[in-house]
């Protein structure tokens, strides 16, 4: 039987983070003397009142933790956080309507980035930082960092790592779970502050510089201007974010491995290799037409071209300049980048580059087994045989994530009439890209967007963050029966 209990136990723990969250938004608030400190005050002192009760009530509850129970607790946090997390847009008036509150929250959890706002420096201090910290705390991942700390209490956290984190291969960096969340979290603060630093010596204020760290670590994109990052013109601070999006998009194993001096590992592995080529592939490509195609300087050319190239792949969606004015294929070209997403193990959304890298040699290999029907031909990664299994859930993911991109896509063509638009909404949202296609390219946004279109993308935002199957799954009959 579900151990219902403790999941409101631990949605109860984690609404206090979540206040607790707000409450330092409060403080930004109140430094700045805006209009936002009362909504956000009484929206953290909701969030761990309600929190507080849920574990009061629920002081008993049994500390075992299943598939059941980490399936349920990840799907429902993200609802839930996105649920409370919109009171202080509603409250303050910023954002009046639920629906808008609600997308523009979920698209921060779920470090999609696509926006309901026409005037973002419109919005008070605390609100903006509130609205970037909901990705960085949504970009690695909420549960990872109730690992670290839910051991305390004796609950032990493996089922929702595995929910949460759901590669094809989970690389544990540490045989205990707490210490594998301490590690990623570690990392993940030390290259926020790096950034910060790095951004604000290059000419940005202090709170746009940790606003775009936390954005930029999530690959979330949220901008404290209209504008994103076109809003600055200076090369160093661009070439900053690029490298940081790029190290978001990298698995954090592989960076925890770097810092620890164990440069082989980090060399060695495929992912990282094509990650790399596929990078340097797009951004030649599309460099070229661009110099063909426009006055572009060459420098200018190269920066905008690899900027939105590493900004794509690992959805993090910031902008600095509009795609769609380019030439055709080289728009063609970045959208085919929203299907691929960063690396496994990365805050990036999307597909992500292992289960493409494994396709690709699937398919290549299925060729040669053709030619050779009695030859074994297992697929290798890292050098290592993948297990038959892997494949056949890496296949399984494809061909779902292609489905519900089709259906959605027509689905919402009902909504919204423009053909363009809706693959862009529908492939932005799923690969928690941000930006996308017709209205709602990165010039645009999704205020336009009808209410109906608004829920059902938030819907989408959610299953493409966690993966598919963990949302998935509780849809599935079998998984209610005992």
């Amino acid at each position: 039987m579900i151990n219902f209990r403790i999941i409101f136990k631990i949605l109860g723990f984690l609404l206090i983070v979540e206040g607790v969250s707000m409450l330092i938004a409060t403080g930004v608030s109140a430094l700045y003397r805006d209009y936002d400190t009362m909504p956000l005050l009484y929206s953290s002192l909701i969030n761990m009142g309600i929190g507080t009760i849920t574990i009061l009530l629920t002081k008993n509850a049994r500390k075992d933790i299943g598939k059941h129970e980490g399936f349920i607790i990840v799907s429902l946090v993200w609802v839930v956080f996105s649920l409370f997390g919109c009171i202080p847009y509603i409250t303050s008036g910023a954002i009046p309507s639920f629906t808008d509150a609600f997308f523009e929250t979920i698209s921060g959890f779920t470090t999609t980035g696509s926006s309901v706002l026409n005037d973002i420096e419109a919005l008070p201090h605390g609100l903006l930082f509130w609205r970037s910290m909901t990705q960085w705390l949504g970009g690695m991942g909420i549960i990872v960092l109730s690992l670290a700390i839910l051991p305390v209490f004796g609950i032990g956290g493996m089922q929702l790592f595995a929910a949460e984190v759901p590669s094809p291969t989970p690389d544990k960096l540490n045989p205990k779970i707490q210490q594998t969340a301490k590690n990623l979290w570690g990392i993940y603060v030390l290259f926020t502050l790096a950034e910060t630093l790095l951004l604000w010596v290059g000419g940005m204020s202090f709170f746009d510089a940790i606003n775009h760290s936390f954005t930029t670590m999530a690959t979330g994109g949220y901008s404290t201007k209209q504008a994103s990052i076109a809003e600055w013109s200076s090369p160093f601070i661009q070439y900053v974010i690029i490298f940081f999006m790029f190290l978001a998009g990298t698995n954090f194993s592989l960076s925890y491995f770097a810092i620890t001096r164990k440069y082989d590992k980090v060399v060695k592995n495929e992912e990282f290799k094509y990650y790399i080529l596929f990078i340097v592939g797009f951004t030649a490509i599309i460099f070229s037409g661009l110099l063909i195609t426009t006055n572009l300087g060459f420098e200018q050319a190269f920066r905008d071209t690899l900027f939105q190239v590493v900004s794509i792949i690992t959805t993090t969606g910031y902008a600095t300049a509009d795609y769609l004015t380019w030439a055709p294929f080289l728009t063609i070209l970045i959208f085919a980048l929203f299907f691929f997403g960063g690396s496994a193990g990365s805050t990036g959304g999307g597909i992500k580059i292992m289960r493409i890298v494994l396709l690709m040699k699937n398919s290549y290999y299925e060729l040669r087994r053709l030619l050779h029907p009695h030859a074994v031909i297992p697929v290798r990664f890292n050098k290592r045989a993948v297990n038959d299994q892997v494949i056949t859930n890496v296949l399984a993911f494809f061909m779902i994530y292609l489905i519900i991109f089709f259906i959605s896509t027509i689905l919402f063509t009902l909504i919204e009439p423009d053909l363009e638009s809706a693959m862009g909404a529908v492939a932005s949202c799923l690969g928690n890209i941000g930006p996308g296609l017709g209205n709602v390219g990165p010039a645009e946004n999704f205020y336009h967007v009808h209410p109906l279109g608004k829920w059902f993308l938030s819907f989408l935002m959610l299953i493409g963050r966690l993966e598919l199957f963990t949302v998935l799954v509780l849809f599935s009959p079998a998984f209610w029966k005992k």
